[in-house]
């Protein structure tokens, strides 16, 4: 038992160092910690809920979400990401406060 506890904080811990690593393209206009208004016109995300970021990713992957006009911007943003990628970076946000 004591292992299979320890297996998954390591594998925690490595999420949020992967999060950690993918988030940071998006720091420079969200916020080191999320904290900020993307070019002074989006929301702040910091705390989001980690499904509502998936969405949005997804949106402006597809090219179907255009919040506040960045929707050209985020779709080259979004473009590599992939589904597992869009996950681990919405739990690492979904864990900024």
């Amino acid at each position: 038992m004591k292992t299979l506890i320890a297996i998954l904080g390591l594998t925690a811990m490595l999420s949020a160092s992967e999060g950690a690593d993918l988030y940071k393209k998006c720091a420079a206009c969200h916020g080191a910690k999320a904290e900020k208004a993307a070019l002074g016109k989006s929301e702040v995300i910091a705390g989001w809920k980690a499904d509502k970021t998936v969405e949005a990713l997804k949106g402006y992957k597809a090219g179907t979400r255009n919040t506040k006009g960045m929707g050209a911007l985020m779709k080259g943003q979004t473009a590599a990401l992939d589904d597992a990628d869009m996950k681990t970076i919405a739990e690492y946000i979904a864990g900024l406060k």
